[in-house]
């Protein structure tokens, strides 16, 4: 069964491109053959640090859009990673409604899933909140509690969505945080995170205690990928 992954969230700022980075070195690392696809016009941060692996592709036109399902039938061992920008969730449910992209993926074999990246905002809720009720139990969802942008969930705890999720067989993700100056010498390098465990002669480049850091963070979130099961 070849697997589609959205990494979206809606909002800006919430890490959508950090877990698109995080899935696509996991892949590399396990030998999992995947395409990438990146709709972020300004940052396109797929295309920066994995630029062998990923294409552009414009929300708008639905011909562009065609491409990810194209790439998944093509390859049915295969994954197939789309880093969505935000404010961009419209385009995308109008491009799956009207070109019936759930029902062809049930016929074809093909797994769709959504991957929503929060904050610990309101604002991250009431975009989970939108999210269910549009699809309710059609997609796949995995919840992404990034404490890259807070620590404290009470909000999604307060309001009911977490176990609305889990009662339609979301999955919950916790991304822990990295430390800030690594994270910021990597983008700085536009280094893959592979890449940036080894190179410690780099100008710019991390310590050794950083990149032992970096490599404690990865094995984390691969355990949290691997009990998931992408």
């Amino acid at each position: 069964m070849a697997h589609v992954h959205l990494i979206g969230g809606e909002k800006g700022g919430v890490g959508k491109s950090v877990v698109a980075r995080l899935l696509a070195q996991y892949f590399i690392d396990h030998g999992i053959p995947f395409v990438g696809f990146d709709s972020d016009r300004s940052h396109a941060a797929l295309l920066r640090f994995y630029a062998g692996y990923a294409s552009p592709v414009l929300l708008d036109r639905f011909e562009s859009l065609d491409a990810v399902m194209e790439a998944a039938a093509a390859s049915p061992e295969g994954r197939v990673l789309v880093d969505l920008a935000s404010q961009t969730h419209e385009p995308l449910a109008q491009w799956i409604d009207d070109s019936g992209v759930l029902e062809l993926a049930r016929e074809a074999g093909i797994s769709i899933r959504y991957w929503h990246v929060m904050d610990s905002g309101r604002d991250s809720v009431d975009l989970l909140r939108r999210l269910l009720d549009r699809y309710g139990e059609r997609l796949n969802y995995v919840l992404v509690l990034n404490q890259f942008r807070g620590d404290h969930f009470d909000a999604l705890a307060r309001s009911g969505e977490m176990e609305r999720a889990r009662a339609l067989k979301a999955h919950v993700v916790t991304l822990g945080r990295l430390h800030e100056a690594a994270m910021r010498k990597i983008d700085a390098t536009s280094a893959s995170f592979w890449a940036a465990t080894r190179r410690e002669s780099e100008p710019g480049g991390l310590g050794l205690m950083e990149r032992q850091r970096v490599r404690v963070w990865l094995k984390q979130a691969y355990q949290e990928f691997d009990a998931l099961g992408v």
